[in-house]
């Protein structure tokens, strides 16, 4: 798919991944729609790289559809769905805390779905879309302190599996990429204690990379699944 004047939505867009993601997709000149819940961080990257940036909660039902209704007068066409928005939480079983395994799988299991049923909502009327889901290897292995990280990962994996059976016969591709370790602020902002660089391990835009070379794939096939490690990484 040529990438230009595509119209390609990405959540989470305002940092790491995400927002690797979007500065890809731009330099492929299409236009690009972040979202995200902080504000400060939203206008400094739209303001920065020329986003369209939206303020919510994906895991907010009524934000999401807020959301698409005002997209709709803009943007005749959406292309493009990455569900990138995600957080982790980890702990070993004895010590999991319902309510925060509950708020982190709404989420990124509910919020993952809330969108992409919204958008292929547009893209089976248009006969054409692309969904990508940000998922990780831990959707392909548990472990120790995974519980929570994990499940939600797997069950977007499983999602995934079945919006392609779903959507394949409207020309929709449904795209599931699995980064193992990413040198990002998500272990931060999962409390984790924060690391030096390594300039071994995988960075942001080796998996915006990956992105983009799954998209600009010819329409007439797809990449089903990605995942992507550090080759040799020095721990």
């Amino acid at each position: 798919m040529n990438l230009k004047n595509k119209t390609a939505i990405v959540t989470g867009g305002t940092s790491g991944i995400g927002l690797a993601a979007a500065i890809a997709l731009k330099e492929n000149e299409a236009n690009v729609i972040i979202t995200g819940r902080n504000p400060e961080r939203l206008k400094l990257n739209c303001d920065k790289y020329g986003f369209e940036g939206y303020q919510f909660d994906v895991s907010d039902e009524k934000e999401v559809l807020s959301f698409y209704e005002k997209i709709a007068g803009k943007h005749p066409q959406i292309d493009i769905l990455i569900n990138n928005a995600a957080y982790g939480y980890f702990e070993k079983l004895p010590q999991v805390d319902t309510g925060k395994f509950s708020a982190m799988m709404q989420a990124n299991v509910t919020g993952a779905m809330l969108m992409a049923r919204e958008a292929s909502k547009i893209f089976i009327n248009q006969k054409s879309g692309n969904i990508i889901n940000i998922a990780s290897t831990a959707a392909t292995r548990g472990f120790e302190g995974g519980t929570a990280y994990v499940a939600s990962k797997f069950a977007l994996r499983g999602m995934t599996e079945c919006w392609r059976a779903e959507l394949r016969r409207y020309n929709i591709r449904v795209m599931l990429i699995n980064p193992s370790e990413v040198q990002t602020e998500f272990f931060v902002n999962s409390g984790s204690a924060k690391k030096e660089h390594n300039p071994t391990k995988l960075i942001a835009g080796d998996i915006a990379h990956a992105i983009i070379a799954a998209l600009k794939m010819e329409d007439r096939g797809f990449i089903t699944e990605l995942t992507v490690f550090a080759t040799n990484p020095n721990s």
